[in-house]
């Protein structure tokens, strides 16, 4: 069994049936998986999934206050700004981009913190980014932790469901799963005290961290507005860290071949380009997919790239000292042989064998 085979923890209705074809459970299972799976009296080990619900969950109050006593159309633009461009973008150029794929590289440890710390933290980078590389391994096969397939609530739950390490790791398997996590810079635990927590992150080092970005952020927006600025920003956090646990059902076509013809050129999964996304946060997906180590992602002329922008930026300034930019080998790969095809199409000449995509 390979590494990415192993290194997630795995459900207890399994991820393929008997056929080999994925087990797709009901609401009933999903939900009882997930209330087992957030157990902390149970099983400590389960304490990285609690913790990343139990952040989203103190902050329920701020929305209701957000809403019936502090709401204004000011502070509603600013709550749609923060939630759906500040945290969207932050989060594919963050943990996507940077932590998953190391699709460009910082100056010095001071710009990764920076850039770590630009918005409220609500993800923990374990969680997204190990079970991220068995997303891309297995797209839409048994073994994706959010396989579309499954259904709305397999993707939505799992962050608790799918995607934590597998708490029975070798030591070896273990040094494998720090290596991913590295470059990020969050400080692992040793083998034993993985033995322990069941996690690469300490629960003291999280927490720990996790204050202390939520006080900055909650004494900047306070100072720039009072606690209705700051109420609204933390609540439209909370709101993006709900939103977001949907992105990949929606991304790969809730389950359905959505691919349209001249906007998704990788074929070797269900993928799709999202305007929404692809808009205020950068997650043109299907791109992604085909060329998944890009720090751009918006190859194409409409496609507006916000994270791209910041990395770029980052790059003339010095903060960042290199990146990876697909662009020109889409164009010549895909986006021009399409074109060249559609005008002999017009002209009346026959069309050559379709072009078959592959990720680099």
């Amino acid at each position: 069994m390979a590494y990415l085979d192993r290194v997630l923890d795995p459900p207890v209705y399994g991820w393929a049936d008997d056929e080999g074809t994925l087990s797709k459970p009901t609401a009933k299972q999903l939900f009882k998986e997930f209330f087992k799976r957030l157990n902390v009296i149970k099983c400590r080990k389960n304490w990285l999934p609690f913790f990343s619900w139990f952040r989203v969950l103190i902050l329920v109050p701020l929305v209701f206050l957000f809403i019936f006593k502090f709401f204004s159309i000011p502070l509603l633009i600013v709550f749609f700004v923060y939630s759906m461009i500040a945290m969207g973008t932050h989060g594919t150029i963050w943990h996507h981009r940077y932590c998953t794929h190391q699709a460009y590289t910082f100056k010095n440890k001071f710009w990764r913190f920076i850039t770590q710390n630009l918005t409220i933290s609500m993800i923990p980078e374990e969680i997204y980014v190990v079970s991220h590389h068995v997303h891309h391994a297995k797209s839409d096969q048994p073994g994706d932790p959010y396989n579309a397939s499954g259904g709305f609530l397999y993707c939505f739950l799992a962050d608790v469901n799918h995607q934590p390490i597998s708490k029975t790791l070798s030591e070896k398997d273990y040094s494998r799963t720090v290596k991913l996590m590295q470059h990020t810079g969050v400080t692992p635990n040793t083998y034993s005290q993985y033995q322990s927590w069941g996690s690469v992150t300490h629960p003291g080092t999280a927490i720990l961290f996790c204050l202390l970005n939520w006080s900055f952020w909650y004494a900047v927006f306070f100072l720039i507005g009072g606690h209705p600025m700051a109420c609204t920003v933390f609540a439209a956090a909370a709101f993006w860290a709900v939103g977001v646990r949907t992105f990949n059902y929606e991304g790969h076509g809730k389950g359905e071949d959505k691919r349209r013809e001249g906007t998704d050129f990788n074929t070797n999964d269900m993928s799709i380009n999202q305007m929404w996304p692809g808009i205020v946060a950068g997650e043109w997906h299907n791109n992604h997919h085909l060329y998944p180590k890009s720090a751009r992602t918006g190859f194409l002329t409409h496609q507006i790239d916000l994270a791209w922008y910041y990395i770029w930026s980052g790059r003339k300034m010095g903060i960042i000292t290199s990146y990876h930019d697909s662009k020109r080998d889409f164009k010549l790969r895909f986006a021009q042989p399409y074109q060249e095809e559609k005008l002999k199409e017009k002209a009346g000449i026959p069309a050559q064998a379709p072009l078959s995509s592959s990720s680099n």
